[in-house]
Protein backbone atom coordinates (compact mmCIF):
# COMPACT_ATOMS: atom_id res chain seq x y z
CA UNK A 1 0.00 0.00 0.00
CA UNK A 2 1.24 3.29 -1.11
CA UNK A 3 0.94 6.49 1.54
CA UNK A 4 0.91 9.74 0.18
CA UNK A 5 2.98 11.78 2.90
CA UNK A 6 1.80 15.44 3.33
CA UNK A 7 3.63 18.02 4.40
CA UNK A 8 1.90 20.84 6.19
CA UNK A 9 4.32 24.13 5.37
CA UNK A 10 3.01 27.23 7.15
CA UNK A 11 2.81 30.13 5.52
CA UNK A 12 3.94 33.21 7.68
CA UNK A 13 2.36 36.42 5.60
CA UNK A 14 5.24 38.71 4.70
CA UNK A 15 5.08 42.05 6.60
CA UNK A 16 4.66 45.04 4.12
CA UNK A 17 5.06 48.37 4.74
CA UNK A 18 2.99 51.24 2.69
CA UNK A 19 6.21 53.62 2.03
CA UNK A 20 4.81 56.92 0.63
CA UNK A 21 6.89 59.15 -2.18
CA UNK A 22 6.33 63.22 -3.27
CA UNK A 23 6.99 63.72 -6.46
CA UNK A 24 9.62 66.48 -6.81
CA UNK A 25 8.24 68.59 -9.02
CA UNK A 26 4.49 69.33 -8.34
CA UNK A 27 4.46 67.09 -4.84
CA UNK A 28 1.67 64.10 -5.65
CA UNK A 29 1.98 61.86 -2.82
CA UNK A 30 1.95 58.15 -4.33
CA UNK A 31 2.03 55.03 -2.48
CA UNK A 32 4.46 52.07 -3.23
CA UNK A 33 2.04 49.96 -4.15
CA UNK A 34 0.85 52.50 -7.09
CA UNK A 35 4.82 52.97 -8.27
CA UNK A 36 4.88 49.27 -8.67
CA UNK A 37 1.60 48.88 -10.77
CA UNK A 38 3.28 51.62 -13.32
CA UNK A 39 5.23 50.25 -16.20
CA UNK A 40 8.01 52.81 -15.51
CA UNK A 41 8.16 54.69 -11.95
CA UNK A 42 6.99 58.13 -13.44
CA UNK A 43 4.78 60.86 -11.83
CA UNK A 44 1.41 61.88 -13.64
CA UNK A 45 3.15 65.42 -14.49
CA UNK A 46 6.22 63.24 -15.96
CA UNK A 47 8.88 63.45 -13.85
CA UNK A 48 10.79 60.91 -12.80
CA UNK A 49 12.32 62.32 -9.42
CA UNK A 50 10.61 61.42 -6.30
CA UNK A 51 11.30 61.44 -2.39
CA UNK A 52 10.06 59.50 0.36
CA UNK A 53 7.61 61.39 2.58
CA UNK A 54 8.36 60.40 6.40
CA UNK A 55 6.59 60.94 9.34
CA UNK A 56 6.68 63.87 11.47
CA UNK A 57 8.06 62.59 14.42
CA UNK A 58 11.76 63.69 15.27
CA UNK A 59 13.09 60.79 16.98
CA UNK A 60 15.80 61.79 19.67
CA UNK A 61 18.51 60.00 20.57
CA UNK A 62 20.25 60.06 24.06
CA UNK A 63 24.36 60.70 23.97
CA UNK A 64 26.56 58.26 26.18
Amino acid sequence: MAEEITEEIEETPVETFEVNYACLRCGTIVSNTELSRLPEIKCICGFRVFTKVRPPVVKTVKAI
